[in-house]
């Protein structure tokens, strides 16, 4: 049967995504949906909720108010609690059943945002898409609010171009130490970080919506997953700010990232970098989001020569990194153990490892899938099991 799952799981929904984009801006965060909901969205898909404060809130939404359409209520909610609490912004999204009943979230946006005085929007959702949709639409609805208008302009000679890192949040890569280091990987090869898009340095203050209010002040946007893609395309058609799609894996690929950026920044045209490897009659596979995939799969084919497959796993990334014909997005479980099967080393998470049976596997945890079950054991296995994989 397609479109079913009896083995592996599934990716976090869109409105994970649109919580975890949102969580360090300040803003007050709202899903229109039942009680009891938010413990999904925060405990099991946001790692940061045990450490830092955000603003986030579910509606109550009961039946009788869903059948009813009794939308004042939750107008009358929103309003309340923005007063109360003052937050830099207001943004709403739906679960499924106001999805399908049509409540129109834009006009409660609106309707808050007059009463209140405090910038008010709605995130495009339906519970029914992954976490990239989720967060790549809340990504570019903040950047529409409060991104000042600004035409793009090339890197000044001699100055250090300025990069926003696009599509970095916790669902995808490691809660610590990534921001730290994409900082000094930067930095050594002679870029200033303008902005962080999704998670900050430990010591950033988590409330300063400047980060989105300057976005406009880079000379080139770092998209380092598909999360980030929507809003590089936003700043490139507002502010013709050009970007370069891809993840610094390796001291190789990470070389040739650096030199696609500072081109980018002096040219103005925007480059998938994460293209720039061979799936050809491949022996290693890789599932997972497209972007970090195949950033992997360009690692380890110029670090040496190594040829990797791209599986692209959640449905909803994006496919223009996807570089061959053997590259492909691969939904259905039985799709996926099918291409699997042709492989003989599978880089996954570890919950895929179930339908590998055969295969060399390599666990390269991800939280969108498997949440917090392998946090523990991240970082050490992305350093040593990689390791053998380039050795």
């Amino acid at each position: 049967m397609n479109q079913t799952a009896r083995i592996i799981s599934i990716y976090a929904a869109d409105t994970s995504g649109f919580c975890s984009a949102l969580f360090e801006y300040g803003g007050m965060s709202v899903i229109h949906d039942a009680s009891g909901c938010n413990s999904t969205y925060t405990t099991h898909d946001e790692p940061r909720w045990y450490d830092m404060d955000s603003m986030m809130y579910i509606s109550g939404l009961t039946e009788n108010d869903a059948v009813m359409g009794n939308d004042e209520k939750f107008v009358d909610d929103l309003v309340l609690a923005a007063e109360e609490l003052r937050p830099k912004f207001v943004a709403i999204c739906a679960s499924a059943l106001p999805a399908m009943v049509g409540v129109d979230m834009q006009a409660i946006a609106y309707e808050v945002e007059s009463r209140t005085g405090i910038p008010s929007f709605e995130v495009k959702t339906n519970a029914m898409q992954s976490y990239i949709t989720g967060a790549g639409n809340a990504f570019e609805e903040l950047a529409r609010r409060f991104t000042r208008e600004k035409l793009w302009s090339p890197a000044s000679e001699g100055a250090a171009p300025k990069v926003n890192i696009l599509g970095l949040t916790p669902l995808d890569f490691p809660l610590q130490r990534t921001t730290e280091a994409m900082h000094d990987w930067l930095k050594q090869n002679g870029f200033e970080v303008n902005s962080y898009v999704g998670m900050h340095p430990a010591d950033t203050d988590t409330s300063n919506i400047e980060e989105i209010e300057r976005l406009s002040d880079a000379n080139v946007n770092l998209v380092v997953s598909s999360i980030g893609k929507p809003l590089a395309d936003y700043l490139y058609e507002e502010y013709k700010i050009p970007y370069v799609i891809g993840t610094p894996y390796g001291k190789a690929f990470a070389r040739i990232l650096s030199e696609e950026l500072k081109k980018a920044a002096e040219q103005g045209e925007s480059v998938i970098a994460s293209k720039m490897h061979s799936g050809e009659d491949a022996k290693v596979v890789v599932v997972g989001e497209s972007v970090t995939a195949a950033s992997l799969a360009a690692a380890l084919y110029h670090e040496n020569g190594t040829k990797v497959r791209v599986l692209e796993s959640v449905g909803d990334g994006d496919m223009s990194v996807l570089n061959t014909p053997d590259d492909i997005s691969c939904t259905e479980e039985d799709e996926l153990e099918m291409e699997i099967s042709k492989a003989e080393i599978v880089i996954a998470d570890p919950l895929f490892e179930p339908i590998c049976r055969g295969k060399k596997f390599i666990r390269l945890p991800h939280a969108a899938f498997s949440g917090r079950c392998f946090m523990r054991e991240e970082r050490g296995l992305i350093d040593t099991e990689l390791a053998s994989v380039l050795s």
